[in-house]
C-alpha cells in the first residue's frame, strides 16, 4: 500500500474509500508476467481520477511496482485499487488529499466453455457523471451477484432504472442479430469495459439500445470482460443459445491480438 510513493502498512481508518466509496479500481489480465491490456486500463482509470478529482499518483513509480508484482507470474488477475485518500467526517472532499492505493494479486478464476444467466431484479441507477468509470461504489453488483448465487447461475443480466438492457454484473453484454455484434451503450450507468473498447475500436461491435424483446429474439448472446476475454452465454433462464460461428470468431479475433485469451476460443 501506498501514499504517492511512501509505502504504508494499511489503509488509515480515515480512508474515504473505506467510508464512502471514494476512489477507483481497476481489474487485470496477468499473462507472461506483463499486463497486455494496461494502456487501456490506464486510460479508464485516469478518466475516472478526472471525473472524481483525485490525483493520479507518478505513473512511472506504479507501473515499476506493477513489473515487481507480476514478474515470473504465468497467469493470474491483479487488481489496483486507487482511493482519494483520507478525510474527516462528512462527504465533502478535503481540497489536500493524498491519493492511496495499492496493488493485489489474485489466481484466475475458473473460465466455463459457456454461461449461465440469472435475470437480476437489482437493476443499475442511471448516472451519467459515473457511468463508464470503475468507481468503487459497486452495491448494485454486490446486490445482483448475490442473486446470481442464490439461482444457481454463473453470471446475472441487469437491467437500468428504465428496464433496458445494461450489462452483466461484471461484463459487458455482446448481443448478435442480423449479422452484425452489438453492445448496449455505457453514457447512463455501466462500465465501459477495456475489450469492448477494443471491439468498438475495430469495428466488431456496433452501440445500440438493447431490450429485453431484443435479448428474445437474437442469434447468440456473449459476455466480455479484461479477465475472461469473450465467452458464449448458453442460456438465459428458459432461453437457451446453441453454440454459434459468430462468437468463435470474435472470440479468435480478440486472441489474435491478445494470446491470453487463446484458451476461451471453442468452436461451434
Amino acid at each position: 500500500m501506498f501514499i504517492g510513493q511512501v509505502r504504508i502498512a494499511a489503509f488509515s481508518s480515515a480512508n474515504r474509500g473505506l467510508h464512502y466509496g471514494d476512489g477507483l479500481f481497476e481489474t487485470m489480465r496477468v499473462h507472461g508476467g506483463q499486463l497486455p491490456l494496461w494502456p487501456r486500463h490506464l486510460a479508464r482509470l485516469r478518466e475516472g481520477a478526472r471525473r472524481l478529482g483525485i490525483d493520479v499518483p507518478n505513473v512511472d513509480f506504479i507501473e515499476a511496482r506493477i513489473a515487481a508484482h507480476v514478474a515470473g507470474i504465468d497467469t493470474g488477475v491483479l487488481k489496483l485499487l486507487l482511493t482519494r485518500g483520507d478525510g474527516g467526517r462528512g462527504y465533502a472532499p478535503p481540497v489536500e488529499a493524498l491519493p492511496a492505493w495499492q496493488l493485489a494479486l489474485h489466481p484466475l478464476p475458473a473460465i466455463p466453455a459457456a454461461l449461465r444467466l440469472h435475470m437480476c431484479a437489482t437493476r443499475l441507477a442511471i448516472q451519467p457523471a459515473l457511468a463508464g468509470i470503475k468507481h468503487c461504489n459497486r452495491l448494485e453488483q454486490v446486490l445482483a451477484r448475490a442473486e446470481v448465487e442464490r439461482a444457481g447461475c454463473d453470471e446475472g443480466l441487469m437491467l437500468d432504472g428504465e428496464g433496458r438492457v445494461a450489462s452483466a454484473t461484471a461484463a459487458n453484454l455482446l448481443v448478435h442479430r442480423d449479422g452484425r455484434w452489438w453492445t448496449p451503450a455505457v453514457e447512463r450507468c455501466g462500465v465501459a469495459g477495456v475489450v469492448r473498447g477494443w471491439l468498438l475500436e475495430q469495428g466488431l461491435v456496433g452501440v445500440a439500445d438493447v431490450s429485453m424483446d431484443d435479448i428474445d429474439a437474437v442469434d447468440a448472446l456473449a459476455l466480455c470482460n479484461a479477465v475472461r476475454g469473450i465467452l458464449p452465454v448458453a442460456a438465459l433462464g428458459a432461453r437457451a443459445w446453441p453454440a454459434h460461428p459468430a462468437v468463435t470468431d470474435l472470440q479468435a479475433r480478440l486472441a489474435m491480438t491478445y494470446p491470453m485469451f487463446q484458451d476461451t476460443v471453442v468452436s461451434a
